[in-house]
């Protein structure tokens, strides 16, 4: 907790942990709307499927020229940048009139969650080692702590029921907040670093780090696109329990960033990622009993198994030897990213062809996949 009373001690740490909680209000009100925009557009889950995809397809777009834009602007600014770009962007999917809208939407908002997403890494990165302060797991909690907040909005559904009118609010309030502590990093650059030649050396943890963070970030993005339709389709949730699945996830994901810091130091990061999949695995195994209570744990225990991996992921990416702190986020990101916003693509044609339950026994073999990747880097000494 060390890093939480840090952040809530300083407007120079919550600042930027303010814009993690806001990426995830913006997506995740997106999603617990995902089975509203399916019915609205008369669409069947392979659309969906392909439609989200889109949103990747966004991101992608945005990566090459990330890392660019951050040390072009200062990543302070590049930071506000992507909150001004995404607030505004937030809207278009819930406004989407036909299906070939909510593509270009899906698009327009990916390459905002992207640039954004990237830089915000970036900067807490680079206030870390400025400051020589570790709190890259807490901001992430944050990131779930708007999850939380998106859940508990989740109830308002049946008395708003009016999607647009929801994110519209939702984008007011996230964008007027974030207004207030932009100075506290508006003029961050990022520190120049003496780069390297490229080389198999460096790639290679790179790239494992990368492999994890794609089941890991695959596993969140199932979690926010598919529980609801879950919870539904499957459990038969009553309408007021469909937002659960995500908020049990969110809710446990920020219990357990909140103390990763801490954690973390004290086992090493691959035994805390080795131990974040066993939990995982467990979580999947609640989620396939097919019972709505025990598919709420379930979410729960997911979020737990995953709540650190990523902030280690980050933080390693961006001190890499010999490479710019932004474009070690940045490769991390884009195999993170890939799963988050492929992942659900995959599983949206298996559930099409198949059924959900078989996209969820698919993620639960990509947990055990994450057990072997860490086996493989502790023996190369990570």
């Amino acid at each position: 907790m060390k890093s939480l009373k840090l952040i809530l001690s300083s407007p120079r740490y919550l600042a930027p942990a303010l814009v993690f909680a806001s990426l995830n209000i913006w997506f995740g009100t997106w999603a617990i709307y995902i089975p509203s925009v399916k019915e609205k557009l008369a669409i069947d889950k392979a659309d969906l499927g392909i439609a989200i995809f889109f949103l990747s397809l966004g991101v992608f777009a945005i990566f090459p020229l990330a890392s660019t834009i951050i040390n072009r602007l200062g990543v302070g600014r590049a930071t506000w940048l992507g909150v001004v770009l995404a607030s505004v962007f937030a809207l278009f999917p819930l406004l989407a009139s036909n299906y070939y809208v909510l593509c270009l939407a899906l698009f327009l908002f990916g390459t905002t969650n992207g640039l954004l997403d990237i830089a915000m890494n970036t900067l807490v990165t680079e206030i870390e080692k400025e400051d020589k302060q570790n709190f890259m797991s807490a901001a992430h909690g944050f990131f779930s702590l708007g999850g939380i907040i998106v859940g508990l909005g989740s109830f308002l559904i049946p008395f708003l029921g009016n999607p647009a009118l929801h994110m519209g609010i939702t984008v007011v309030l996230v964008l007027a907040t974030n207004w207030l502590y932009k100075k506290e990093y508006y003029h961050i650059k990022a520190a120049p670093v003496v780069k390297e030649p490229f080389s198999l050396k460096l790639f290679k943890p790179l790239f494992l780090l990368g492999a994890i963070g794609f089941i890991a970030m695959g596993s969140e993005g199932a979690v926010v696109d598919w529980s609801a339709l879950y919870l539904k389709e499957v459990t038969f949730s009553p309408e007021i329990l469909i937002g659960g699945g995500f908020l049990a996830f969110s809710a446990t994901m920020t219990l357990g960033r909140f103390l990763g810091d801490g954690i973390s130091q004290r086992i090493g990061s691959v035994k805390i990622v080795a131990l974040g999949a066993l939990i995982a695995i467990v979580g999947y195994g609640l989620v396939l009993a097919g019972h709505t209570a025990s598919a709420l744990i379930g979410f729960g225990f997911i979020g737990l198994g995953f709540s650190v991996m990523v902030p280690e992921l980050f933080r390693i990416g961006g001190t890499v030897k010999g490479v710019d702190s932004s474009q070690g986020v940045a490769f991390i990101a884009g195999m993170g990213y890939t799963g988050f916003l492929s992942g659900p693509v995959i599983l949206g044609l298996l559930a099409e062809k198949y059924q959900l339950t078989t996209s969820f026994w698919t993620l639960l073999g990509c947990a055990f996949v994450i057990l072997l990747l860490t086996a493989i880097l502790k023996g190369k000494g990570r």
